[in-house]
Order: structure tokens, then sequence, then C-alpha cells
């Protein structure tokens, strides 16, 4: 297996990175071999491969920035094909659309989503669409003055896009065309958060029917019963992201569901924790299980590699820990760890 790690590297983010690293992975998961650092780029903070594994993009947080490369069939070493603008500042997540013909974009500063167009051969060929978001902000006098996109996952179909906004306190819904890449709001599939929830990231459940989103500002997760025909998102439960002990300060980051679907997972930023929750099969209940050291400082990123090992990246400890995803209710330690420098990011691509 590859892996690609992207990382902050600006003084800005107190940052040590210094672009893309690109890993072979062991069978096993514990032996990572560095095969290439792509150096002299800004804040390569999240990537994204196409489903062949030959073409890696890369938004520029803090910037306004999206890179296209190529990638080696066989070394993996990347190869910058071009880069354009996404039409906004601060971009912080992106997703492919199923054709693969373009890539939606949350501009996290400038509040808006913006459509960027791929050629043929997977370069990148500018903003074709571009939608600003807006609404009543939440109470949060520093982290909540205006619309926060912070991510973008097209629903399994690929006909929907869904959209937490930090800064809202709200989950925005937009159907997709994919073939003129253009976004149409869904008002009425608008969901609101508490108040100064600061809704971050999404993932699905396997089955299709459930969604969970992190909240930042309140460290919580919430659990949606999901239409998957309608993109609907109905709220049905809510519970802390943090372990019942801890007092401190601290802002949630990731979450994933495990493979199997039994389990979600949140990171934490502060307590500098992996929360574990049990999915009840029969009513659809989170049971929290038991919180585990991330086994760093400020783990933003979380998610499982095609063989359903979990990652968790600690950006302020340099370090990328890799952890047993088929136990997940007796984890407590890591398989490995690796250093690489302030970490935010990976993405796999089987050998």
């Amino acid at each position: 297996m590859l892996a690609f790690i992207g990382c902050r590297t600006t003084q800005r983010r107190r940052a040590r990175g210094k672009g893309i690293s690109v890993y072979h992975v062991s069978q096993d998961g514990r032996t990572w071999e560095l095969l290439q650092c792509l150096e002299g780029l800004v804040n390569p903070s999240w990537l994204l491969l196409n489903r062949r594994g030959d073409r890696l993009y890369c938004i520029h947080g803090d910037r306004s920035d999206i890179s296209a490369f190529s990638v080696h069939p066989v070394s993996g070493e990347l190869r910058l094909l071009n880069q354009v603008s996404t039409g906004g500042a601060n971009p912080v997540h992106m997703a492919l659309s199923h054709n693969e013909r373009f890539i939606v974009v949350s501009n996290h500063i400038s509040s808006s989503l913006a459509v960027i167009a791929l050629e043929d051969d997977g370069r990148l060929r500018g903003v074709v669409d571009l939608v600003e978001l807006s609404g009543e902000v939440g109470p949060h006098r520093i982290e909540q003055p205006f619309s926060k996109p912070h991510a973008n996952p097209f629903t399994a179909d690929g006909r929907f896009v869904i959209v937490p906004d930090k800064g809202l306190d709200r989950t925005f819904v937009f159907a997709f065309d994919d073939q003129r890449g253009r976004l149409t709001p869904c008002p009425e599939l608008t969901v609101t958060a508490r108040e100064g929830a600061g809704p971050r990231h999404i993932d699905f459940h396997p089955s299709g029917g459930l969604a969970f989103i992190v909240n930042e500002l309140d460290s919580t997760l919430t659990a949606y019963r999901f239409d998957s025909e309608t993109a609907r998102l109905t709220p049905y439960q809510v519970c802390p992201s943090v372990s019942p002990f801890h007092t401190g300060n601290n802002r949630a980051a990731g979450i994933a569901v495990s493979p199997s679907g039994k389990h979600v997972l949140v990171t934490n930023r502060g307590e500098d924790s992996i929360s574990v929750y049990r999915l009840d099969p029969t009513n659809q209940q989170l049971h929290y299980s038991h919180t585990l050291a991330s086994g760093g400082s400020t783990p933003r990123f979380i998610g499982f590699d095609p063989h359903g090992r979990l990652h968790v990246a600690n950006e302020d400890s340099d370090s990328l820990c890799i952890l047993d995803g088929s136990s997940l209710d007796t984890l407590t330690a890591p398989l490995c760890e690796i250093s690489t420098p302030s970490p935010v990011c990976v993405a796999f691509r089987m050998d």
C-alpha cells in the first residue's frame, strides 16, 4: 500500500512540515518506507486520490489554491501537473464527483463552495460554479463570525453534497448536476445544530441509512437518520465527544465510521484522545465504549485504510499513530507510530 501524508508548513501554523510525503507501507502496516517528500508546497492540508490512483489532488490551507499531481503507477512518485484558484480563501476539504469530472471544495474563510472542472487527463480546468453560504451566525464570539463550511462529501449515489457549517451551526444540502458541475441549494433540507455546536465533519454508515457529525466547538457527536433518496437528515441523538472525566478545554476534530459499521470514532484536540462508540444494531443508538490516547498531541485527522487499520494524525507532536481496527472495543495501544512533521491528512492507494 502507498500512503500520502499532507501537512502544515507555515510559521503562522507553527508547523514543521515540508510538503507531501509518500510512503510504501508493509502488508502488516508496521513498516513505513519514505519514498518521496515533495517540498515547496504551502500547507498541503487535504489530499484526494482518483479511483485509478494515478492522480492526486491537494488543497493549500490558508491560501486559495488547489493542485493536481500525476502519481507514478509503480513508485508512487508525484509530479505537479498544474494549479488553479479555488475561488475563495482557506480551502479545507474537497470531494471528487462520481464521474470524476469535477471537484467540490469548501472555502472555509470566504464562506463558499467551489466546483472545479477537470480535463480528461485529470488536470484542473478552473472554477465553474461558486456558491456563497449565509445565515444567522452562532454565538461563539471568535469562531462564528460568519459562515464557515468545513466539509463537503458526496452522498453514496453522487446526487447530493452535504456541508457542515461551523460558523452557522447548520448542515446544508446541495443537489449536484454532474453534467454541468452546478450546485443547487436545498433549503428545505438544512439541519440546525445546537447553538455553538460548530458542525465540522460528517461520515456515513455503510448501510446508507445513518450519518454522524462531529461538532467542534461544543465537543459533541450527533447521530442522524439519513434518507438516501431525498438526502434528508433527521437528528436523533447527541453524545459528548470526550470522556466523562475530561474537565479541560477541547476541540473535536475528526470522525470515522468503522468499515463494519459497528463503531463510530471521533478525535479530540485538548484531551488528545480517540473516543469509541458502539452502535446498537437494533435501535441505532450510540453507546460510549471507551476513550484512548491518540498517541500524540492535536489529533486533527482520523481514517481507515483499505485493510481496516485506523490512522490518527497528531499535528503538534509530529506523529502518525496506526491502530488495529479489528478490535475496537478493546483497543488500547497502537500497532506502531511513525514520525512525520505536522501531519493533518492521509490518503491511501493499494499497490
